[in-house]
């Protein structure tokens, strides 16, 4: 599992303007990440809109990256959901030949207790054939997977391996990265707290900034991993303004708007969700036009 510490993205899904998938456009996206030092990529994760692509456009989707990809950086899939049951069938069935881990969400609306979200895991951990990551994000899911929930699940399942959290609390980071298994990786999922989370002991990101500039966001990392707080600081300050501007209007709409800007894919989102405003869409251009001059 050393091929996930870094930085990993979690990669959009492009659309057209008639709302299909832009398959042209997940192409030039993966072989951006690739060609610009990610670490790996995370298919079918919140970022991609997955809750709005139909199975047929999931397994799309998924075929694109696997044949894009060509076993050049590894694959993390995101399967998850607030149906124990539906997940542990969809584990047991699919084909996971192409991916390195699973990236598994804490059930979401239900609002479980620790003990139903230790249990819901445990039934994850025993169908999964891969290793899975666990995936916090309080503010999505309705419900906190607390620090003594996930170092128990990390030391009863050897499954487990890693989990993605996004809390934004910095002290359950530092609880969870005092208090976990040697060779747990407790990875940030959110770009801000991810150097400072790099650099107290935690395994690096899974990014959505990251996907618009690649080469920085993991240098930061890479910086961070070595312990080279001032170089990371110095460069993780100047691209800082834009982690503001891509969550200002939600995500995925604002990291499109960049990828947009960047020419790599259009910025059109499915409803629920809705392109960013044009005020927003000018400021990230600006930025955009800076930082790469």
């Amino acid at each position: 599992m050393k091929r996930l510490i870094g930085t990993g993205v979690a990669l959009v899904t492009p659309f057209t303007t008639n709302n299909t998938i832009d398959f042209d456009a997940l192409e030039q996206l993966v072989n951006y990440q690739i060609e610009n030092g990610m670490n790996y990529l995370v298919v079918l994760g919140t970022t991609g809109e997955t809750a709005t692509l139909s199975k047929q456009e999931q397994h799309q989707v998924k075929d694109k990256i696997i044949a894009v990809n060509r076993d050049r950086l590894p694959l993390v899939i995101g399967i998850g959901g607030n149906n124990t049951q539906t997940i542990v069938e969809e584990l047991k069935s699919s084909d996971l030949s192409d991916y390195s881990a699973v990236l598994s969400v804490s059930p979401y609306y239900n609002k479980p207790s620790q003990r139903g979200i230790y249990e819901h895991f445990k039934a994850v951990s025993k169908a999964s054939p891969l290793p899975i990551i666990l995936y916090n994000v309080p503010s999505r899911t309705g419900s906190n997977m607390l620090p003594k929930t996930v170092i128990q699940l990390a030391n009863d399942f050897e499954n487990i391996i890693a989990i993605k959290e996004a809390a934004g609390d910095f002290e359950q980071i530092l609880e969870l990265i005092n208090n976990k298994p040697a060779d747990f990786m407790v990875i940030s999922g959110e770009d801000k707290l991810a150097l400072p989370l790099t650099l107290a002991g935690g395994s690096g990101v899974i990014s959505v900034i990251g996907q618009a500039f690649p080469k920085a966001f993991t240098q930061v990392i890479e910086l961070g991993l070595a312990g080279k707080s001032k170089k990371a600081f110095d460069l993780f300050y100047k691209l800082m303004p834009s982690i503001d501007l891509i969550f200002a209007e939600g995500n995925p709409a604002g990291i499109k708007a960049m990828l947009k800007k960047l020419n790599i894919c259009k910025g059109y989102v499915r409803l629920p969700l809705v392109e960013v405003t044009t005020e927003l869409q000018q400021k990230i251009n600006t930025f955009v036009d800076k930082f790469k001059n």
